[in-house]
C-alpha cells in the first residue's frame, strides 16, 4: 500500500486517478445494481480503453468532443501524469465501495509485456529479451538463375522521365554514391537513372505542391527523396509477438516474390499515397526478375505484390499482378476451429508450423497427433478447448504459446512450462479481474527471470455516490 502522505510521483498520487475512477463507478451502477463496484481499464500516452459508455448526441446531430468532455479531462489528466513519470502506458483496477473507499492497484509498466489491446489484460510476455519470431529470422532464398526483366530499358527510362519532368533537379554521382554507402548496398541502373532525373526532395519544388503531385504521377507513385530510401528488411516492419508469431514465411516455386517479412534486397523509393510502400526487388522469388518492383502492404506483416517487372514497366503503367495455381498441399498454418479444421489430426503434417485451436463445440481436444513434429513453433488454444494441457510438454520446439488462465495454471502448477520459449500470451475474456491475470504473467516471468508487471496500491475515498 502507497503511504499517501509521503512525496510520490504524480502517477501514483489518488488524486490523479479520481476523475476517471468517478466516471468508471457511474458507469458500473447504471450497468449493475452491486452496491460495490469494481472497474478496470487502460491509459496510455496516446489512447486508452476504459468501459465507459458515451451519451448519445441530441437527434440530428453529430457526436461532438463536448459530448465527452469529462472523459476526455479525465484521462489527460492521467496522460499528463505519465508524460512526468516516463510512462508509456499502464493498466488499473479499482475496488469501490459504497461509502467511497477505493483501493486502486496500479499494473505496470514491465519491460518485458507489452500491453493489452483494448483491455487491461497483459499483452504478449516477452521471456527472451530481444527475441523475434522465427519469420522475422528469415532470408531470402538464393534464386541463382533470376536475371533483369526483357522491359528493363534504362534508356527508354530515362527519355520517358525527361518529357515528364523537364527542369527537374537530379542527383548527382556524389549524391547516389553517398547514397549507396548510407544503405550498404548498390543501386540497381534502373532507380540510379531515375535519382539522375529528379532527385525529388522537396525544396528543389519550391514547395509546389502541384508540381510534387505531378513527379509523383510522372513515376507511377509517391516519390520519396533520394535521402528518403531505405531497406525494408524484416526490422523495418514491427509487428506485435502475439501476431508475428501466427505468420509462416511461403514460396510456392512459381512465385516471382518471395513471401518474407522483409529482404535486404528490398528498396523502397516511394509509397502509393496509402502508406503501401513501393520498392525495388533484388531478391526474386523463383519466377521473378532481379529489380521488379514491388508493394508492401501497410495492413500485412508478411509479403508482398508483384506491380511490375521494371522500374520502365511501372512508369509506362505496365503493370501485372501475381497469381499462383491452386496447390492441395496442408497449410503451414492451420486453424481448428467451428468454421475451419474439424481436429487437431486433420492440421497435423510435418510441414505444420502454427496450430491455433479457436472456438470449439465439441469435446475438448487432445494434442497427440500434433506430438513429436519437427517444425510446429506456435500453439495457440482458446480456453476449455484441451483436454489435458500437459500434453504440451511433448511439443519442445514451441516459441510462443497462448492459452487460457486455468491451461496456464495446470503447466505452471507441474512445472510444466516448455523451456523452449521466447514469448508467451494469456488469453482472457469477458470481464475478468485483471490481478490473477497479472500473478501469472509473473510467474512466467520469473521462471526466466524477467523484469515483473510492477503492482502499486493507491487507497483513497471517493466520498459517496451524489
Amino acid at each position: 500500500m502507497v503511504d499517501q502522505s509521503s512525496p510520490l510521483p504524480s502517477i501514483h498520487a489518488f488524486a490523479t486517478w479520481a476523475p476517471v475512477l468517478r466516471l468508471l463507478r457511474a458507469g458500473d451502477a447504471e450497468r449493475h445494481a452491486a452496491p460495490s463496484a469494481r472497474v478496470a481499464g487502460r491509459i496510455g500516452r496516446g489512447s486508452w480503453s476504459l468501459a465507459l459508455q458515451r451519451r448519445l448526441p441530441p437527434p440530428g446531430r453529430a457526436a461532438r468532443t463536448e459530448d465527452m468532455q469529462d472523459e476526455l479531462d479525465a484521462v489527460k489528466r492521467v496522460q499528463s501524469a505519465l508524460t512526468d513519470a516516463g510512462v508509456d502506458d499502464i493498466s488499473f483496477t479499482a475496488e469501490i465501495s459504497p461509502t467511497g473507499k477505493t483501493t486502486l492497484h496500479l499494473l505496470g509498466p514491465s519491460p518485458a509485456v507489452e500491453p493489452g489491446i483494448g483491455n487491461p489484460h497483459p499483452g504478449a510476455i516477452i521471456l527472451v529479451q530481444g527475441s523475434l519470431p522465427e519469420p522475422w529470422h528469415r532470408l531470402p532464398d538464393p534464386v541463382p538463375g533470376a536475371v533483369q526483366a526483357p522491359s528493363s530499358d534504362p534508356e527508354l527510362l530515362e527519355r520517358t522521365l525527361r518529357a515528364r519532368l523537364p527542369g527537374a533537379i537530379g542527383a548527382t554521382e556524389d549524391e547516389i554514391a553517398a547514397a549507396e554507402a548510407r544503405l550498404g548496398i548498390t543501386l540497381p541502373d534502373e532507380l540510379k537513372v531515375l535519382y539522375r532525373v529528379t532527385r525529388a526532395r522537396w525544396e528543389d519544388w519550391g514547395d509546389d505542391y502541384e508540381a510534387a503531385q505531378s513527379a509523383s504521377a510522372a513515376v507511377g507513385c509517391e516519390l520519396f527523396a533520394l535521402d528518403g530510401l531505405y531497406v525494408a528488411d524484416a526490422s523495418s516492419r514491427h509487428c506485435r509477438w502475439e501476431f508475428a508469431a501466427m505468420e509462416a514465411v511461403v514460396t510456392p516455386p512459381d512465385a516471382a516474390v518471395q513471401g518474407l517479412v522483409g529482404s535486404p534486397g528490398w528498396i523502397v523509393f516511394g509509397d502509393n499515397g496509402g502508406g503501401d510502400r513501393i520498392a525495388v526487388d533484388l531478391t526474386p522469388g523463383p519466377r521473378g526478375h532481379t529489380g521488379q518492383i514491388i508493394m508492401l502492404d501497410h495492413e500485412q506483416n508478411i509479403g508482398a505484390e508483384l506491380l511490375a517487372d521494371s522500374l520502365t514497366d511501372l512508369v509506362l503503367n505496365r503493370v501485372r499482378e501475381e497469381r499462383h495455381r491452386r496447390r492441395d498441399q496442408p497449410p503451414v498454418v492451420a486453424r481448428v476451429n467451428i468454421a475451419s479444421l474439424k481436429s487437431v489430426q486433420a492440421a497435423a503434417h510435418p510441414g505444420l508450423e502454427v496450430l491455433s485451436i479457436g472456438v470449439w463445440d465439441g469435446a475438448p481436444l487432445s494434442l497427440a497427433p500434433v506430438t513429436g513434429l519437427p517444425r510446429l513453433r506456435t500453439l495457440t488454444a482458446y480456453p476449455g478447448t484441451l483436454a489435458d494441457p500437459l500434453e504440451i510438454a511433448g511439443l519442445t520446439g514451441l516459441e510462443f504459446l497462448e492459452l487460457g488462465p486455468e491451461e496456464w495454471r495446470v503447466l505452471l502448477d507441474a512445472g510444466a512450462v516448455p523451456r523452449s520459449l521466447s514469448a508467451a500470451a494469456i488469453e482472457v475474456h469477458g470481464n475478468q479481474d485483471p490481478l490473477p491475470i497479472v500473478a501469472i504473467a509473473n510467474e512466467l516471468l520469473a521462471l526466466w527471470d524477467r523484469p515483473r508487471i510492477i503492482q502499486t496500491v493507491v487507497e483513497g475515498n471517493l466520498g459517496p455516490v451524489a
